[in-house]
């Protein structure tokens, strides 16, 4: 018997109803959906097909006849006027071209004229005015009658309680969508995760479980938006515009939110010509959309068009390439970041998310393996938005196989076969071969020559690129073996620039203890830490040898920065490229402090440009006197000490009445 037999079709089809009405459920009435709205979308075209194919299994039970879920017993039920139907969709060029013509052939004209306007990812909300009064809100429920949602919907600041303008009408059903800012949704759910609490899973989910707050006091707290971009029920209707664009504007007048992403067009050409601009430029817009819209401008011709079932005729929703596809995973590696991260990533399928097709996503970290519970073998939500690296979601549990494998974090580097550590305060775990791991070491180079560190003028990001990539340089140690011929004949290099870099490079050699110790990278060793460490042990080797306790008595090194140091000095590869290092004729000094009363334990901060000293210069001058340098101005600062130029700290100084002086003061003070 074929698969497309009418018992198997019957089978196919009860099937369908059944997991649809399943999945309508989860995303309308529990706001937690269970898939992605592709392959939703997926699975409601195939059941229109087969409804295509047998009309007379269509009842009025059917998913087709009905738009979303049922409301919940909590709210009250509000019967919408004017039902609130869903629209739609179109996922190619061909079913735009399609609507077009329709339009025209049944309108009996050569040219619509179209709004087209933003396909919102929120929740859709009617808000009835009386006299220009807001007097209820329903959501949309299952398109002819919802949820009361009132006294949620009044906590929103972007909606107004009273419409304002001159020509109001007596009763006004404004249709449009709550939503979530991306930058508030990302701060909400951050203040979640700091208080322990559930995060939600994107805006959308965030939108509609913020609604749907029985208490409309928490409703209130979140921070959910508003745009208008419908009509429903209204009297007169004399007051109606002639024209969807034109209700918009009176929208605006009336005091109501209207998206500005909108435009009026002519012809196929115009409106891919909107619906490409506006794709290209999604992931920078500052909220979720998922396509765009056309409806027919004129209201006139909208009535001609009229409407099918679930559906208006006039209108189309064009949808973009989904961002979120299923999949599975074939297994987990880890990658080794340019500063040691290690950051697992799952092996997938290939499916094609957004545009592009997709065999790998990022797993952040093992704590986020293990919140997602992801699994090889698992079937998986995978989210990719725009240049943003692709992202396991979600996983999809009831599809999990019974031989799913647990991911385990391995404990040595891939690259270099070092330690994998992590610190008890971090999420991320790191490949602690910092000056060998081969996955490191662009980023271990340019930080050894920083001005900061060993200062090696001009052995930027560019050279070590190409040293590194012809393999001339490895470690830090072999810079001090490069000859002048290997230097030469590097891209855009002449002989000047490489005598010029072989003299940085043996320049480099008689340093201080303290710069040598912050230019091996070792984590959390910053330069003040590089100083205090210098100050504390007066050798290399004897930081080499020191143990963790004796760590913990060095000045304002804690247990992080202690198991770090132990870290990185007990990897043999680190221990190994600073003997060779040494080896090459490394000459380091500690500095001695010249203590000066007049600054000692005293915070300055440098701001500006000065008359001879560079900032860094004079960070040093002061440090070596017993003061200490912050970056910024605060209550605790002692002195700023301002240059030309000198911008807000100098005015937060002022503010707070803290001592401003200039470069000759300060060097009076250390005299």
């Amino acid at each position: 018997m074929s698969s497309n037999s009418p018992t198997n079709l019957a089978e196919r089809y009860a099937y369908l109803q059944a997991e649809l009405a399943r999945l309508e459920h989860a995303y309308y009435v529990l706001d937690n959906p269970l898939l992605p709205d592709a392959e939703y979308d997926r699975l409601y075209r195939e059941l229109l097909d087969i409804e295509s194919i047998h009309p007379e299994w269509v009842s009025s039970e059917s998913l087709s006849q009905r738009v979303g879920g049922a409301a919940l017993k909590e709210f009250d039920s509000v019967q919408h006027i004017v039902p609130m139907l869903s629209l739609n969709n179109a996922f190619e060029d061909a079913e735009l071209i399609a609507f077009d013509r329709r339009c025209r052939e049944a309108l009996h004209v050569d040219i619509v004229e179209y709004a087209g306007e933003l396909k919102f990812d929120g929740l859709a909300i009617s808000l009835r005015y009386e006299d220009g009064v807001l007097v209820r809100a329903a959501t949309r429920g299952d398109g002819a009658s919802g949820e009361d949602v009132t006294a949620n919907i009044k906590t929103i600041r972007a909606i107004p309680l009273r419409l304002t303008g001159k020509m109001i009408p007596a009763v006004l059903e404004v249709r449009g969508e709550v939503f979530m800012y991306l930058r508030d949704f990302e701060k909400m759910n951050q203040q979640a995760a700091a208080a322990g609490e559930k995060e939600f899973a994107n805006p959308r989910n965030a939108a509609a479980g913020s609604l749907r707050q029985l208490d409309s006091k928490v409703t209130a707290r979140r921070p959910l938006s508003f745009f208008a971009y419908g009509l429903g029920d209204l009297k007169p209707q004399s007051w109606l515009p002639s024209t969807h664009e034109e209700l918009l504007n009176a929208y605006v007048k009336l005091g109501l939110p209207v998206c500005p992403e909108r435009r009026v067009m002519k012809s196929v050409v115009e409106i891919l010509d909107f619906y490409n601009e506006v794709g290209a430029k999604r992931d920078s817009l500052p909220y979720d959309i998922d396509g765009v819209v056309y409806k027919v401008n004129s209201f006139a011709e909208q009535a001609k068009l009229g409407f099918v079932s679930r559906a208006p005729r006039f209108a189309l929703a064009h949808k973009f390439p989904a961002q979120e596809a299923l999949t599975t995973v074939l297994g987990i590696d880890v990658q080794v970041g340019r500063t040691g991260a290690i950051t697992p990533v799952a092996r997938l399928a290939p499916v094609e998310v957004g545009g592009v097709t997709v065999t790998n996503a990022t797993l952040h970290n093992e704590d986020e393996i293990k919140r997602k519970d992801v699994r090889i073998g698992d079937t998986v939500s995978v989210r990719r938005a725009g240049d943003v690296i692709p992202e396991v979601v979600s996983v999809i549990k009831d599809r999990r196989p019974a031989d799913a494998q647990e991911f385990i974090m391995p404990i040595r580097c891939p690259v270099c076969d070092s330690h994998i550590e992590r610190l008890a305060d971090e999420a991320i775990a790191r490949c602690s071969g910092g000056l060998f791991c081969g996955a490191q070491r662009k980023q271990a180079l340019i930080h050894f020559a920083h001005r900061r560190a060993l200062d090696i003028e001009g052995l930027g990001e560019k050279i070590v690129d190409q040293l590194v990539d012809q393999h001339l340089v490895r470690t830090p140690a072999d810079l001090y073996r490069l000859g002048f011929n290997a230097l030469a004949n590097l891209e855009r290099m002449g002989d000047k620039s490489a005598d010029n870099l072989i003299q940085a490079i043996e320049k480099s050699r008689n340093t201080t203890l303290a710069r040598f110790i912050f230019a091996l990278g070792i984590r959390h060793v910053g330069e003040t830490t590089a100083k205090d460490l210098a100050n504390h042990y007066g050798s290399v080797h004897a930081l080499m040898e020191a143990s963790l306790e004796d760590l913990l008595t060095v000045k304002d090194v804690g247990p992080v920065v202690a198991d770090s140091i132990v870290s990185f000095m007990q990897e043999a590869h680190n221990r190994e490229v600073i003997e060779q290092l040494l080896v090459s004729g490394m000459q380091l000094t500690v500095e001695k402090k010249e203590i000066s009363p007049a600054v000692l334990g005293k915070t300055f901060v440098l701001t500006g440009t000065f008359p001879t000293l560079t900032r860094d210069a004079a960070k040093d001058l002061l440090e070596k006197a017993g003061a200490k340098v912050a970056g910024s101005v605060s209550k605790k600062t002692d002195y700023v000490v301002a240059g030309v130029d000198a911008g807000s700290k100098l005015t937060k100084a002022e503010d707070l009445g803290i001592a401003v002086i200039d470069e000759a003061a300060m060097l009076g003070l250390l005299k």
